[in-house]
């Protein structure tokens, strides 16, 4: 048997919205039918999701940007990403969007690097990965970023600095790992093709936050 994540959904007989921060996530306390036949609480942090893009340059570098991170209480190298937060915004475009804004970059050529989940156990949070090439400076004037986002230096990075990086410790954002590591795959392969762009995205989910959630109730 080929191993394939699948979706699956044992049955809720019961779910309570416990928290809605009006923000960014929702919590839910769902009672779960297991396999041995009975029940387990579980509490389940609504996410509307991301993107992330791994931006390549012709030189085969990788733009990694430095962000404050409050819960971690770390300033962290990581690459472009955002919420997928606006009501039908497509994640390609809001790939294009996170790029411009965090780092003033466009490119030219976009696949899907990775589709994930980034912490299954507790949330709903699914990223798509976006790989970049054919990069360029952004045209126009530059985004003006706030609060964390108004101080926050950008690298280019070799894959081979960025991927020792990785296994002895020095970056920790999970999206960064993961793009890198991807990346240097890659580039170890010969660059073969990826998924386009516009590739269906199953795992997407419809919570584009607790703040849009609240606007609906």
């Amino acid at each position: 048997m080929p191993i394939h994540d699948e979706p699956a959904s044992y049955d809720v007989t019961a779910s309570e919205l416990v928290y809605q921060s009006g923000h960014v996530i929702d919590v839910r306390r769902e009672q779960v039918l297991m396999p041995g036949g009975g029940s387990a609480s579980r509490d389940v942090v609504q996410h509307p999701g991301a993107v992330a893009v791994i931006a390549v340059d012709d030189e085969e570098r990788i733009l990694l940007l430095r962000q404050y991170r409050h819960p971690v209480r770390h300033l962290l190298w990581e690459p472009p990403a955002g919420l997928l937060d606006e009501p039908g915004e497509h994640p390609l475009e809001a790939a294009k969007r996170e790029l411009y804004e965090e780092a003033h970059v466009a490119a030219g050529r976009w696949e899907v690097l990775l589709d994930v989940f980034t912490s299954p156990g507790m949330s709903s949070e699914a990223v798509r990965i976006y790989l970049a090439r054919d990069v360029s400076a952004a045209d126009g004037p530059r985004h003006a970023g706030e609060h964390e986002e108004a101080d926050m230096p950008v690298e280019w990075v070799t894959v081979d600095a960025a991927t020792q990086l990785v296994l002895t410790g020095g970056l920790h954002n999970p999206l960064a790992v993961m793009g890198v590591l991807a990346v240097a795959s890659l580039q170890a392969n010969g660059w073969p093709p990826l998924r386009p762009a516009d590739a269906p995205w199953p795992q997407m989910g419809s919570f584009r936050g607790s703040a849009a959630a609240a606007r609906q109730s």
